[in-house]
Order: structure tokens, then C-alpha cells, then sequence
């Protein structure tokens, strides 16, 4: 364990918080959010392509939905980025033309992380040449598991040093944590190595997103917030596809973590589907723009 977990695991949430603190969020929901709910999480969306299909005609395509956005939507914020795999980097960046909108870029053996550690830092340094704004690395996960916290750790910090100030998002993998102190180490693991976001998942495991977790996370973002003064980003991802879904992920953050984190500055959402969804909700019939 990190000597920092060791201090604050006093803190990570019981079963009985989790579901009392998930019973008060769910009551507070009802139906499809207000207009406003619906817009911040339009403007906090990662629009996620990161299918082994993916091609230069598919990812220009939806380059090309994200560049008309705002000439179609005029009231309507667009998405905070387009994440996509790193070999799609340099074709993005040639042709977006949104502003505002950032290029995302899985790197580091995604969605495994089962390769060399060299090879993980070299990907993610080229995609940060190629002109990635934000980095998604996936911890070890089978060397957590099998309780090697200092290569976990050791691999954060070095990756962490290579991109320099690019946007850091760590992939704990939440569904394949085995309880809440497990989510909660991985968090803080990742959050004292120098991460800027953690996210849940990587969306190609058989469990992804889930509530709870969501819940530990952003209990384990407050609590690191509280000690250091640090504020850490957080991003569930993972079937995340209606309106409703992103309620309760919205609600989390807002209930654990508060308003302020509600912007694209400390709050994503990794989703392919969703930002259709809600643009329906917005306008009150069926898009399908993106």
C-alpha cells in the first residue's frame, strides 16, 4: 500500500455509505434531467471511437460531425473531446476545426497495459508529439492485483514525466476491482503518482462504469483534495448511454465532490452513444448528428 493510502484509509467508504449515499442520489433523479443538466453533460462528453474497425474514413467522419456542430447547434455547447487511438492522432488534428474541442488519445498498451513499460512510455510520447492534448493510460492492472503497488506507482510517475503538462487520465479498471479499499488504493495509487483525471474504465471489460465505484472514486478524489489541496478530475466511462445513465454519474460528482467540479476542466464522460441521446433530450427529438 502507498504511504498515502495507508494514512486515508480511514476514509474510504463503507458498504452502508455507498448505498446511502447511492439511495439519496437516485432520489433525487427523476425521469430525464432539466435542459441545464443536459447541456453540462453534452459540454463534459469525450466522444470515443476505439473500435479495431476504426479507419481514416470512419474518424473523419465523425471529425467532420464535431466540426459542423456549432453551425448547426447554435445554442448548444459541443462535446470536450474526440478520444480516439493514437495512430488517428495526426489525421484529427489536421481537420478539427472545432474550438475548444481537445484531441484525446489512448496510449500505453490500451486496454491491457500488458507490454513493455518502454514501449507504453514511447507510445505515449509519440502521441503527445503527434498533437494529443489529453493522454488515457491504463494502470498495470495485473501487477496491482497481484498487490505490486511500487511498479503501479513507479510506471504513473514515469509516464507522468514523459508528457509533461498534457492532460494525464489513469484507467484503474474499476470492474475488476474486487471491493471498494481495492478502487480506493488504485485511486489514490494513481492520484499520488501525478495523475490528472481518474477514470473507471476502459470500456472493453465485461463491467465498466458502475455507480459505486463511481462513488468510492470520487469519495477517494475528496479525500486527496482535503490532504494535498490537489483537485483530480474524474471520468467514468464505459456503457454510459442514455440521459438518465449520465444523471446518476453527474449526480455523484455533484453530491461527493460539489458543483465546482462540474465542468470539462475536472469532469468527463467517455461515451460513444450518449452525445445523441442527449442532444434528443435537448431538443426534444431524435438527432443523430454524431
Amino acid at each position: 500500500m502507498t504511504k498515502l493510502y495507508q494514512k486515508l484509509i480511514k476514509n474510504c467508504p463503507t458498504t452502508a455509505e455507498i448505498k446511502k449515499g447511492l439511495k439519496e442520489i437516485y432520489a433525487s433523479i427523476q425521469g430525464i434531467p432539466d435542459r441545464k443538466t443536459l447541456l453540462d453533460i453534452l459540454r463534459v462528453i469525450d466522444l470515443t471511437s476505439l473500435n479495431t474497425t476504426d479507419n481514416k474514413s470512419t474518424i473523419l467522419h465523425l471529425t467532420g460531425k464535431v466540426n459542423s456542430f456549432n453551425a448547426k447547434y447554435t445554442n448548444v455547447p459541443t462535446v470536450a473531446a474526440i478520444c480516439i487511438f493514437p495512430n488517428f492522432i495526426s489525421l484529427v488534428k489536421e481537420k478539427l476545426t472545432a474550438k475548444n474541442v481537445k484531441i484525446v488519445s489512448v496510449a500505453g498498451g490500451f486496454p491491457t497495459s500488458q507490454t513493455f513499460r518502454n514501449i507504453k512510455v514511447a507510445e505515449c510520447k509519440m502521441a503527445v508529439d503527434a498533437g494529443a492534448d489529453e493522454i488515457d493510460v491504463v494502470i498495470p492492472v495485473g501487477a496491482f492485483l497481484g498487490n505490486d503497488f511500487k511498479t503501479v506507482a513507479d510506471e504513473i510517475g514515469e509516464i507522468r514525466n514523459t508528457v509533461g503538462d498534457i492532460i494525464l487520465k489513469i484507467i484503474i479498471e474499476s470492474g475488476l476491482m474486487e471491493n471498494a479499499e481495492q478502487i480506493f488504493n488504485a485511486s489514490m495509487i494513481a492520484m499520488d503518482a501525478g495523475a490528472d483525471f481518474i477514470k473507471t474504465s476502459t470500456g472493453k471489460t465485461s463491467i465498466s462504469a458502475t455507480p459505486e465505484a463511481a462513488f468510492v472514486m470520487c469519495r477517494a478524489i475528496s479525500v486527496f483534495y482535503n490532504e494535498t489541496g490537489i483537485k483530480v478530475g474524474f471520468k467514468p466511462a464505459g456503457g454510459i448511454v442514455t440521459s438518465e445513465d449520465a444523471a446518476v454519474y453527474y449526480n455523484i460528482v455533484k453530491y461527493i465532490l460539489g458543483s465546482g467540479w462540474l465542468n470539462p476542466s475536472l469532469f468527463r464522460i467517455g461515451a460513444s452513444r450518449l452525445a445523441n441521446n442527449i442532444l434528443s433530450d435537448i431538443m426534444g427529438c431524435r438527432s443523430d448528428h454524431f
